[in-house]
Parts: structure tokens; sequence; C-alpha cells
């Protein structure tokens, strides 16, 4: 099926829970920074992505809450089941505050590294969100899947060449940021699709979100093309989502 058909479908099944997109006043996104790194914080590559996704979003009165996975001391789901009894996670609290947050968002954007394929928390997060969300009670309590219908935006980044001037993406490079797609945005893509999420792709080719060549090499050494023309590229990649959201409620 079509993204837009997916997206259309999505949307569709919000409309049957009874929710009037004439009334929402101010919409809400959650962006969520994946890094690992604790010796950077706030001055890592990925929380610096979500601040552009922020202020971006700003401007087109959205809200926007960055959740640094940092901050949370999350739990790998062990199968206790007690998410069935209680519709929340019994043994891991930080999930379950990022969890409530996530599914009353309007938007969820995902900003992560490219490690192995993706950081360890961000695997934890993806595993217990599609856990709580289709269980059966869940879905009789909910009228359906809670992320049913939201528009997600996925950012991955990673190493770039020395080499490679910064004004110039190489056939090398190129090559390297496709792989980081089909390791990351790829693989997000597919989890959040099994909740009913809809990623909003860049353009054809980039049909999972955008990768860039920003981060750390091996050596640990900070590494960046023009910082102004990434930058233009997240906020065209904002502006495509903000535009498909307005396109699908003018539809429905």
């Amino acid at each position: 099926m079509p993204w837009m058909a997916r997206l259309l479908t999505g949307i569709s099944d919000i409309k049957k829970k009874g929710m009037d997109f004439t009334k929402v006043k101010v919409q809400k996104a959650i962006c969520i920074s994946a890094s690992n790194i604790v010796k950077y914080q706030k001055q890592s590559t990925s929380y610096h992505i979500s601040t552009i996704i922020e202020e971006a979003l700003s401007k087109k009165n959205i809200s926007c809450e960055i959740i640094d996975l940092r901050e949370f001391t999350l739990m790998p789901c062990n199968g206790c089941d007690e998410c069935c009894k209680y519709i929340r996670c019994g043994q891991d609290a930080e999930f379950n505050r990022i969890y409530e947050k996530a599914a009353g968002a309007d938007y969820l954007f995902f900003v992560s590294p490219c490690c192995a394929p993706i950081p360890a928390k961000l695997s934890m997060l993806l595993e217990k969100i599609e856990k709580m969300s289709s269980l059966p009670r869940k879905k009789e309590l909910d009228g359906g899947l809670r992320f049913g219908g939201i528009l997600a935006g996925i950012i991955s980044y990673g190493e770039v060449e020395r080499k490679t001037p910064k004004d110039r993406i190489s056939v090398a490079l190129q090559e390297k940021l496709l792989r980081y797609k089909v390791m990351v945005n790829d693989i997000i893509a597919e989890a959040i699709g099994r909740i009913n999420m809809r990623t909003v792709p860049y353009n054809s080719k980039w049909n999972t979100g955008i990768a860039l060549p920003v981060g750390e090499d091996r050596n640990g050494k900070e590494q960046s093309y023009d910082p102004k023309l990434l930058e233009q590229e997240i906020r065209q990649y904002v502006e495509v989502i903000v535009q498909t959201s307005k396109s699908l409620h003018a539809i429905c």
C-alpha cells in the first residue's frame, strides 16, 4: 500500500475514535534524542539536531519536548506480563513516563546515531512500546492503538570522511549514508509501523527519513559538513512532515 494511503488509513482510524481536528489548537511533538554518550549531554550531535527540530516546529506554533534518553534509566522487557494486568510496565516507571508523553503527541521525531545498529535505550523503548500498544485489553480500552496515525520523522547520523570537502558529498559518502538509512531509519520505521505510526518520507529515495554526515569518527574527533546545509536539510524535512499533516487534515 502506498505511503499516503497508509497515512490516510491511520488518520481515518483516529477519526473513528471521535477526535475533531477542528478543535485542536496546539499540536504537540516529542523528539527523542537517542544518543547514549553521557559525557557530551546537551552538547551532543543528537541533542543539537533535536534543538533544530524544536526551533523549526516552534515557528509553526507546534510545541516540542525533547526527551533525552540519557536522562532515563530504562529496563529491557523481561516478559513478566504485568503490563497485561495494569496497562503499564510494572518494572519500569521511567518507561511509563516516556510512553504517556509519546502517546499523546501529534508528531514523534527520532534522532539516532548509527551504532550496531541503534542505541540500546532506543531499542528497549521501541520494544516495550510495541508490547504495550499491542495488548488486547489496551486495544479494547483505547478503541485501537494509541499510536495509530501519529506522524513520525526519523533522522540518523554517523561519521564522515576526513578528506571529503565539507561542501561536497562524495559517492562513497552517499553509499555510507544509505547504509545508515538501512541500519537505523529502516529499522525504526519497521518497528513503529507495527504500532500503526506513520513514518513520513523525505522523498522517494529517502522514504524513511534522512541520514546526515555528522558526529564523531572512531578517534573521537568531532566532524561535520557545513552546519548550515545540514540545518537546512533538517528544517526541510520538518516542513515536509508538517505539510503532510496539514494535507491529511484537509482531506479528512
